[in-house]
């Protein structure tokens, strides 16, 4: 039960790393446009959506990439939670 819960969270770590990139490469042009931009673009817009939809930008700032990490950390806590359960 312990590889499974190791694997989950390695899998959480790895798609936020994947959102805090994606996020980055705004900050420089053309980098989404690109083939490596359009790849994670197809795994985390549909994950950013949702929290788009909700949190307006503030200004020129875009929240909802934060809020959208902080989500899945709260996720990644009740998933070592609940693999805790079946100790």
């Amino acid at each position: 039960m312990d590889y499974l819960e190791i694997l989950v969270l390695r899998l959480v770590s790895l798609y936020q790393m994947a959102i805090v990139i994606y996020i980055l490469m705004s900050w420089f042009p053309g980098s989404r446009e690109s083939s490596i931009g359009q790849f994670l673009a197809s795994i985390v817009e549909p994950y950013l959506e949702p929290f788009r939809k909700i949190i307006p930008p503030l200004g020129m700032i875009d929240i909802s990439g934060v809020v959208a990490l902080i989500t899945l950390q709260l996720a990644a806590q009740g998933v070592h939670v609940l693999f805790g359960f079946f100790r």
